[in-house]
């Protein structure tokens, strides 16, 4: 017989195996007991925290005949053909491959017949959220008044894609990611009956690797057995088999940028580089090793929820108290920026060292914090009462960072002063708010020319419309923009014409046109000036607005008196989004 993977081969055949999710399995023990299963779950939680499993001990314990305090017995006709995965009574279907409307129907018409064997008819739909809509239409009467003798029990990751219409018709539950201590033990367990010798700190960290699954950890496993058969599994060796990085090396890192030793820090990048390791782990894992030393530094005895061996604790311990908390906060922020940045690189390495390089040297930044570091690695540097050069340089730094200050303050001050208003925004009607933000918007910014706003128009989705706020962004992402100009007794202005729709694009009243169209909305016009000055704020210049819905006449917005004076000459400068 071919090998079977540990997660496979060790899966709980009782409730009482299952490691990790006691909060679900005495429920559904209960309830198998009392005879009180309900017609539909839905099980929710991260990869390799038991849903299929779990869902296949529901399976089982209803269809078993000879239950043992409400686990199955393992060794019915039932038990033992589900758990070879060939009773006909059982049906698991994967919703990613099966995901249409046809599937359901299927189902639909399936469960108009009673099962040739076993009690119930039991569906287990895994990664339901990858159903489409219409397959959950399908499905919603059928889930809602199943036959007595069927049963579905929905799987996912992604509980927030599964409708509310699905949700309410079953019972939900959450699995929880499993503690490190739980997987160690079983990873334990498992290696004493695989007859594999294994050290302590091996398993403790294949049991941190997996990241509160257990399938991830046996996994793990598995690869390091390969990798060293018939010999003992120690800490060096899973290192190695997965790639990760010892603690150590972070520590000499973290030493090293501390000195600004430029060479021991390229060495250690290089030497993990020529080794294969995944840089972008690298990086991960000593973001978590600066978050766990910053967290130590802050209050040693919080040390229960970083997964770390007491002597790795002891050590790191250690290592903070040669660091301050405005250092330590300073390297995390860089580095978590890193993390964002190597995933995109295309040279990941010199990406790497160029963030170590900001680590050593604040003076390559010139932000408030950098400026900060930098007056304190002076400082550690120079005794109290020291004079000369030293001591000038620390003053000139604090007259920097002052003068940043200052500014700062001024900057913030004169935006206040120029956004008050003459009266409280409570006294005034929508019509003298939208008077003032005008005088507003004319006293701050000067008036775009056409070319300026036919530029604005097609930069649009390239540029601006990720600068707008959540909620412009939602009301504007169906619109078109024509760029134009307006002729008036006081000679041209260059407009903005925002075009949008009634409908969206799924046959929905569209939101954006009731936002600041609808006749029947009170606030249109306060929306309206509300956008202009958004988008004024973001342009720098003044920009008028027209808003018209889609393929209503331009025309029409003009009353015969008013033509002459109000043309509007768009140049056949419509920018489709």
């Amino acid at each position: 017989m071919s090998y079977i993977a540990l997660y496979r081969k060790f899966r709980p055949d009782t409730f009482d195996e299952v490691k990790g999710q006691e909060h679900i399995v005495t429920t559904l023990r209960n309830q198998v007991k009392s005879d009180r299963v309900g017609h539909a779950y839905l099980f929710c939680g991260t990869r390799g925290t038991g849903k299929t499993t779990m869902a296949k001990l529901l399976a089982k314990a209803v269809n078993c005949d000879n239950l043992q305090d409400g686990n199955p017995c393992c060794e019915c006709e039932s038990c033992k053909a589900i758990a070879a995965g060939n009773a006909m009574n059982v049906i698991e279907i994967d919703a990613a491959s099966n995901s249409g409307v046809d599937n359901m129907r299927q189902i639909k018409e399936a469960v108009q017949y009673a099962p040739s064997q076993g009690k119930k008819l039991v569906y287990i739909i895994d990664e339901a959220h990858m159903l489409t809509r219409e397959a959950f239409n399908a499905l919603l009467k059928t889930l809602e008044e199943p036959p007595e003798y069927c049963l579905f029990i929905l799987a996912t990751t992604e509980d927030h894609k599964i409708p509310i219409t699905i949700k309410s018709r079953c019972q939900k539950y959450d699995f929880h990611r499993i503690s490190v201590e739980t997987i160690y033990g079983r990873l334990k367990d498992l290696t004493e009956r695989e007859g594999v010798d294994a050290e302590t700190d091996a398993l403790q960290f294949i049991a941190r690797a997996g990241d509160g699954s257990m399938r991830d950890a046996l996994s793990i496993l598995d690869e390091c057995i390969a990798s060293r058969y018939n010999e003992k599994l120690t800490y060096d060796s899973v290192l190695e088999a997965v790639g990760a990085v010892d603690i150590e090396v972070y520590i000499s890192l973290t030493e090293a940028i501390h000195t600004s030793s430029a060479d021991e820090v390229l060495n250690l990048v290089n030497s993990a580089v020529w080794q294969g390791k995944d840089m972008v782990k690298y990086v991960d894992d000593y973001v978590w090793f600066m978050r766990n030393l910053l967290f130590i530094k802050l209050s040693p005895d919080s040390t229960s929820g970083m997964d770390l061996t007491r002597e790795n604790v002891e050590r790191i311990i250690k290592l903070s108290e040669n660091y301050t908390r405005e250092e330590l906060t300073r390297y995390l922020t860089i580095l978590q920026e890193l993390s964002q940045a190597v995933r995109l690189s295309n040279i990941k390495r010199v990406t790497i060292e160029m963030s170590f390089i900001k680590m050593m040297h604040p003076e390559t930044d010139k932000d408030f914090d950098s400026l900060v570091a930098r007056i304190d690695k002076l400082e550690q540097g120079i005794t109290p009462g020291a004079s000369g050069a030293g001591g000038a340089r620390i003053e000139e730094l604090e007259g920097i960072v002052d003068e940043k200050i200052d500014s700062a303050v001024r900057t913030l001050e004169r935006k206040i002063e120029s956004m008050k208003v003459v009266a409280p925004v409570s006294d005034m009607s929508d019509g003298e708010i939208s008077d003032n933000v005008k005088q507003l918007l004319k006293d701050r910014y000067e008036a775009a020319q056409y070319e300026e706003v036919l530029n604005f128009a097609r930069l649009w989705k390239s540029n601006y419309y990720a600068k707008l706020n959540p909620i412009s962004q939602r009301y504007l992402k169906d619109v078109d923009l024509e760029a134009g100009k307006e002729f008036t007794d006081s000679g041209e202005l260059a407009v903005l014409n925002i075009i949008i729709p009634t409908r969206d694009r799924e046959g929905k009243e569209n939101m954006g046109y009731i936002y600041y169209l609808d006749k029947s909305n009170a606030k249109k016009d306060q929306n309206q000036m509300d956008l202009m000055d958004e988008l004024a704020q973001i342009a720098g210049r003044r920009i008028k607005l027209n808003f018209r819905e889609k393929n209503a006449s331009v025309g029409a917005a003009y009353s015969t008196e008013e033509a002459f004076l109000n043309r509007i000459d768009f140049e056949d400068t419509v920018i489709k989004q």
